[in-house]
């Protein structure tokens, strides 16, 4: 696990709020991954325009509570350290792909696939651990002992991969490192990055307990000087035992900065590179703005006081009622001092400016399968139908000058060798199919009406038994009048089927009957359960086809030429695949678009509203958060679902409640991996029931899995051709589309303020930092092209 996997594993992100490397040859044009939507912002200079020494201030959210980045509370703190102080052979590039790391290994290759998959490392031989031993064989075998499983002593996060090894060996020498594995293993390049020593992973003590506080022995242009808990400091200083480029820094300080103090750690210049919120850039943005002007600012605290307000302040502080006085004088007063501190902050944000890419991480709506409405795939499908994610995508990105796309894949973002858009599986925003498929599943605007009628006309029931005649005679009274008005209102031509035409026709509009979908076999479906069977398959289907290969689909298309046209002509008529309609036969409500949903009410099943839990972490940061589903929910009411919003603490949200599956919407991010077969598979593999009963759900917090989609990622990660496996994960990307457990929403913007000498840092977008490059540029000189080695 490298420590950007380690990232990966460790962090899963509130959704408001996780390099020397050749440059990247163009991608082909029947390259599916494509190219990185936003590139990386980090001002890039060679390294002979960056001044030696000096020490650059790296604020983090928290101080990191372990330095081993195998165990549970390992955090983006803990991978920043290991990415700077220890051994990963390798590194993801700008494309978010692993790349050898040459500071380590001269060479990584299978060399044997039968009996057994052999895999043959040879290292660099400059590479040693900082007390002057060679990294060898022994660390190799080390750390297999330590994270395969087998010793349960070792309290490890996770095995994946390790759990597939039978034999570590020393090669011809030290430096060579023979690894057999007992089944075959794709991502094996996963492994060993970063690399501990054999001090720390040799038994379960040093491994348990000796790296959470102090490595003593590193790797890597950095070591670990210190830390001070006290300060809410670590220090790295430059390794002077690294053979490779020097570090330019003398030091790199890891700084704990809560996200509600960035801002003024930033303006009081305690912190040279720092994660920011989209209110902090805009902050940072109306400083330069501001540079050199006069008069009080337009924005902050003091913007929103007119003429007309500032002189009523003046007569109520003035005024003869001296409790209102004293009240308003005092506020005035904390409205100054307010101006006069956000002033002196927007000089001191002036010595910044922002760096924007793209995070390796993709926000999501989670939708719980586990119970209620959501049980239903049906009712899955209509929310995400009901979804336009490009406005979404808009929403939060476009005003950071960022490129709006809505990401297609689970699995992998655009760049990554394992991307392709599979979103197709559930076909694109259609408020009228989303409610053909809510009705199809039994949710009609009148259910809830027809539900209390039916328990007045019950509870009227059971008065008439008690009453005796004379009740009866006022119910037969009243059902006279109702005929008779209903009589008088279709001879006025105002009944509910007046203009019509044809008294069998009520105006129903009945999906697939005339319209020509895809799916439209000819047979007409109106029981609920084979409807629901029918649409599964053909979902099914549409899944299998998106997750095939090119090669795999000319294939296809040779055996069922005539059955690919009619395919390709349906969908291109409704731009979509056809299980993600409802069967032919579905009634849809009456007036299907947003304002017939608003007109015919609720939805409701068997009496009770369709009503969906929203919840949302209620933190300062989470501002995004809420508009996004402010939007949703909007999207949502226009199909007749409604949404109540539960806001809860930031600290709670996930382990109370999504963890917990006390939720029913939710938007959370999960990072990118270049090991989609390995780290995507816990998240969404099916849960299976426990030995103590409760439901193992891994880390698929929506409940959402089949057992094909666990067989898929177990045939990707044991497929040692490299396009037969990607082809794999890809089906399988197309199947979780289609099973409308999570649906990706846009990729997480990644926001940087940094001084603006700093150079190699910033945005770093999937690429994985080179620390010994990062430095403070020479006075008088400006950002060049790329890194190159000296």
């Amino acid at each position: 696990m490298s420590h950007d996997r380690a990232r990966v594993r460790s962090v899963v992100f509130l959704a408001t709020g996780v390099l020397a490397l050749p440059a990247l040859a163009g991608c082909s044009s029947n390259d599916e991954a494509g190219r990185p939507v936003a590139g990386q912002d980090v001002a890039p200079a060679a390294r002979d325009l960056v001044a030696d020494g000096g020490t650059m201030n790296w604020a983090v959210d928290e101080l990191p509570e372990t330095f081993n980045s195998f165990q549970a509370d390992a955090d983006e703190a803990t991978a920043r350290v290991a990415g700077a102080v220890l051994p990963s052979l390798f590194r993801l590039d700008a494309q978010g792909r692993a790349q050898r790391n040459a500071d380590f290994l001269e060479s990584a290759e299978v060399v044997e696939r039968e009996p057994q998959q052999v895999v043959l490392y040879k290292l660099n031989q400059q590479a040693v651990w900082s007390d002057g031993r060679e990294i060898g064989a022994d660390d190799f075998a080390a750390q297999w002992r330590a994270l395969s499983g087998r010793d349960s002593a070792y309290w490890t996060a996770r095995n994946a991969g390790y759990d597939r090894i039978a034999k570590i060996e020393r090669g011809a020498n030290n430096l060579e490192v023979r690894v057999t594995f007992a089944k075959p293993y794709a991502d094996w390049r996963s492994l060993f990055s970063p690399l501990y020593p054999k001090q720390i992973m040799g038994t379960p003590d040093s491994f348990n307990d000796g790296a959470r506080r102090k490595l003593k022995v590193t790797a890597g242009p950095f070591a670990l000087a210190g830390t001070d808990r006290k300060a809410g400091d670590v220090t790295l200083e430059r390794n002077a035992r690294w053979w490779g480029s020097p570090a330019k820094l003398n030091k790199i300080v890891l700084r704990e900065v809560g996200r509600a103090e960035r801002a003024e750690a930033l303006a009081e210049g305690r912190v040279d590179l720092a994660a920011i919120d989209a209110a902090e850039a805009g902050r940072i943005s109306q400083a330069a703005r501001d540079k050199g002007g006069e008069g009080p600012l337009a924005h902050g605290p003091g913007a929103a006081i007119t003429p007309a307000r500032a002189l009523r302040s003046w007569a109520i502080a003035h005024g003869s009622d001296e409790e209102a006085a004293d009240t308003e004088i005092e506020a005035r007063a904390k409205t100054r001092k307010a101006v006069k501190r956000y002033a002196t902050e927007q000089e001191g944000l002036r010595g910044y400016v922002v760096r924007k890419s793209l995070e390796p991480a993709y926000t999501q709506l989670a939708l719980n399968g586990s119970e209620g409405p959501l049980a239903d795939d049906r009712v899955r499908r209509a929310v995400a139908r009901a979804l336009d994610r490009e406005e979404l995508a808009k929403a939060v990105l476009k005003p950071l000058g960022l490129p709006a796309e809505p990401v297609g894949s689970h699995l992998a973002l655009a760049g990554q060798q394992a991307y392709a858009d599979n979103s197709g599986a559930l076909g694109e925003q259609d408020t009228a199919e989303a409610r053909a498929l809510l009705a199809d599943a039994g949710w009609t605007p009148g259910a809830l009406l027809k539900g209390k009628k039916e328990e007045e006309e019950k509870e009227k029931g059971e008065e008439k038994t008690a009453g005796g005649e004379s009740d009866a005679k006022d119910e037969k009274a009243e059902k006279d009048e109702k005929a008779a008005k209903k009589s008088k209102d279709s001879a006025d031509g105002n009944g509910e089927d007046s203009g019509s035409g044809n008294s069998d026709d009520d105006g129903t509009y009945i999906v697939g009957e005339e319209d020509g979908k895809p799916g439209d076999t000819g047979t007409t479906v109106l029981a609920p359960a084979p409807a629901a069977a029918y649409q599964r398959a053909v979902l099914n289907r549409q899944a299998d086809v998106l997750g095939l290969s090119r090669r795999e689909a000319d294939k296809e298309k040779k055996k069922e030429p005539a059955d690919h046209a009619k395919q390709h002509r349906r969908d291109q008529a409704k731009g979509g695949a056809p299980g993600a309609y409802a069967p032919k036969g579905t009634a849809a409500p009456k007036g299907s678009g947003a304002k017939g949903a608003a007109a015919a009410g609720p939805l409701a099943k068997d009496g009770k509203p369709l009503t969906l839990r929203f919840v949302l972490p209620s933190g300062d940061g989470s501002e995004q958060l809420r508009t996004v589903a402010d939007r949703i929910s909007r999207m949502l009411q226009r199909i007749g679902i409604r949404t109540e919003t539960a806001k809860v603490a930031d600290e709670s949200y996930f382990k109370d409640h999504i963890a917990s599956g006390q939720y029913d919407l939710a938007l959370y991010s999960w990072p990118a991996s270049a090991f989609p077969a390995t780290d995507a598979r816990p998240i969404f593999a099916k849960p299976v029931p426990a030995a103590d009963g409760s439901l193992n759900v891994e880390q698929n917090y929506t409940r959402v899995g089949t057992d094909h989609i666990d067989q898929l990622f177990d045939q990707a990660v044991g497929e040692l051709d490299e396009e037969t496996s990607r082809s794999l994960v890809k089906k399988a990307d197309a199947r979780i589309w289609a099973e409308a457990g999570s649906i990706p929403l846009y990729q997480r913007p990644q926001l940087m303020a940094a001084r603006p000498n700093l150079a190699n840092a910033g945005a770093f977008g999937f690429q994985a930092p080179r620390y010994e490059d990062i430095g403070f540029l020479k006075p008088g000189t400006k950002p060049s092209g790329g890194p190159a080695a000296k």
